[in-house]
């Protein structure tokens, strides 16, 4: 019997050392898994009553009296956001003070120092005498030019020089008078033409008609000059008035003690718009100044047409002198075109 149950004993040995093992296992992960419910449950659970935390919207609104001196004038970024709100609406409320409330050009010139009032004024005053001279000069021009085509067309077509006379009589313009001032010179040198030859009459003649056309282009080209001159110093007083803006401006930066744009911006506004007037003053004096010099270019033309017309039709009688039956009819004609 001894021996049956040392048997039994033996046999039951591994079974009892593997459900050891089991509980073991068991007893470790019942462990594991009781530890973080327990972590959860003292997170969660309430602190006593006496170790409470205080809230900041429970906290006295009086400072502790022992606080430290350095302290006390701390200010929070949530106490400081109300004084940047003030410092921006002051910074607005002077830069509207600042700029001007009317920024039209009649504003800016109202606004501005006296120097570019005076400079502005003096563009505006040039850009009007541009005009002024544009209209009356193109009018004079245009007259001129018709005066002058009608009088070469009648030269043209007469046959002498009394024939020309005759044609122009009772009308005034540069090519009427050379005619006039030809048939005169004809006449005068009536007596002397068998003796001195017709090269010195023609020169005298030449000379007669150049003087002429030398008057009248003067007389056409009279105040053009003044577009020349508002053309060439009209950009150069406007840049005088930027440069005097622009000084105001850095003087109004250092008086402030600021580069606030509310201080540069109407000293600049005004500089430019000076600019501006000089360069409405300079570029249609420009303009009409080369439309005139074309057109004026275009009366000479037309002027050394009529002369060189004149010329010929003096040439042409000169030559009939060699005629003995039209000597007689022109010296009396030439004589009742010189009266």
């Amino acid at each position: 019997m001894s021996s049956i149950e040392l048997k039994t004993v033996l046999g039951r040995a591994p079974a009892m050392r593997a459900c050891g093992s089991v509980l073991a296992a068991l007893l470790v992960a019942a462990m594991l898994v009781s530890s973080p419910v327990a972590l959860a449950q003292e997170a969660v659970s309430p602190a006593p009553a006496g170790e409470q935390e205080i809230s900041p919207a429970q906290t006295p609104s009086t400072p502790a009296p022992d606080a430290p001196a350095g302290t006390q004038g701390r200010v929070t970024g949530e106490q400081a956001s109300p004084v940047e709100l003030a410092d921006d609406g002051t910074i607005a409320a002077e830069a509207e003070a600042t700029l001007p409330h009317d920024l039209s050009p009649w504003g800016m010139y109202l606004a501005a120092d006296w120097v570019v009032k005076a400079v502005m004024i003096g563009l505006v005053v040039a850009s009007l005498v541009t005009w002024t001279v544009w209209l009356a000069k193109s009018l004079e021009i245009a007259g001129a030019r018709a005066v002058a085509g009608r009088g070469l067309k009648r030269v043209i077509q007469a046959e002498s020089l009394p024939d020309a006379v005759r044609r122009l009589e009772g009308k005034n313009g540069p090519v009427a008078l050379m005619v006039r001032a030809a048939a005169h010179e004809m006449a005068a040198s009536q007596s002397t033409l068998p003796y001195g030859g017709a090269q010195g009459l023609k020169e005298r003649v030449n000379s007669h008609l150049s003087r002429i056309m030398a008057q009248a282009g003067r007389r056409v080209t009279r105040g053009t000059g003044i577009l020349a001159s508002v053309g060439s110093t009209a950009p150069f007083v406007g840049l005088f008035g930027t440069v005097w803006g622009i000084m105001n401006s850095f003087i109004g930066i250092s008086e402030a003690q600021t580069t606030n744009l509310a201080v540069v911006a109407p000293g600049i506004a005004e500089a430019l718009l000076a600019t501006a007037l000089g360069l409405v003053a300079a570029i249609p004096a420009v303009l009409i100044y080369n439309v005139f010099a074309r057109s004026i270019a275009g009366y000479r033309l037309l002027l050394a047409d009529a002369a060189a017309a004149v010329e010929r039709l003096v040439s042409r009688d000169i030559d009939r002198r060699a005629v003995p039956d039209a000597a007689a009819g022109a010296a009396h004609e030439l004589s009742r075109a010189a009266e």
